[in-house]
């Protein structure tokens, strides 16, 4: 399945959403700290509810401690910086997709380091800064994992 990396969160309940959204989806989620929140957040917890068991929670100290332990081979970096929509990219199993924390995006050392198609966006209207961070992983959680023939789910497309 696929990953998704969230790097210095900062708000509790948008973490909880995604851990959600990762139970309901089978992808892992990888948390690069400092967190925002302690991890015993009870927003955290709230938004989650019960999914937290399912859902396979790495925690990294550091930007270089996540690169050395998952040595990711495709990782694509969501930033209103890109170019590609996000549905653009053909995503494949293995594949990591790097958010910002909520108030000021990925740094530009981070984004700096990657080529220019591994830099995706999603489209929005010209007049908005940028959307809510548990909603835009949604987003393009759900193209690729559509792109992928919903591989596990329930019931397929």
């Amino acid at each position: 399945m696929l990953n998704i990396v969230l790097f210095e969160p900062e708000i509790p309940p948008n973490t909880g959403n995604i851990i959600r959204l990762c139970a309901n989806t089978g992808f892992n989620l990888h948390l690069i700290e400092p967190l925002g929140f302690p991890w015993d957040d009870k927003r955290l917890r709230r938004a989650g509810l019960d999914y937290h068991e399912f859902t396979r929670v790495s925690r990294h100290a550091d930007y270089a401690a996540f690169l050395a332990a998952e040595n990711p081979q495709r990782l694509f970096a969501l930033t209103t910086k890109g170019t590609p929509a996000h549905s653009a990219v053909s995503y494949q199993t293995g594949d990591y997709l790097l958010f910002g924390p909520e108030t000021r995006g990925l740094p530009a050392d981070i984004l700096d380091a990657l080529p220019a198609q591994q830099k995706i966006r999603i489209p929005m209207q010209a007049q908005s800064r940028s959307m809510n961070l548990s909603n835009a992983v949604s987003v393009v959680v759900y193209e690729a994992w559509r792109q992928l023939d919903y591989a596990g789910a329930l019931i397929k497309a």
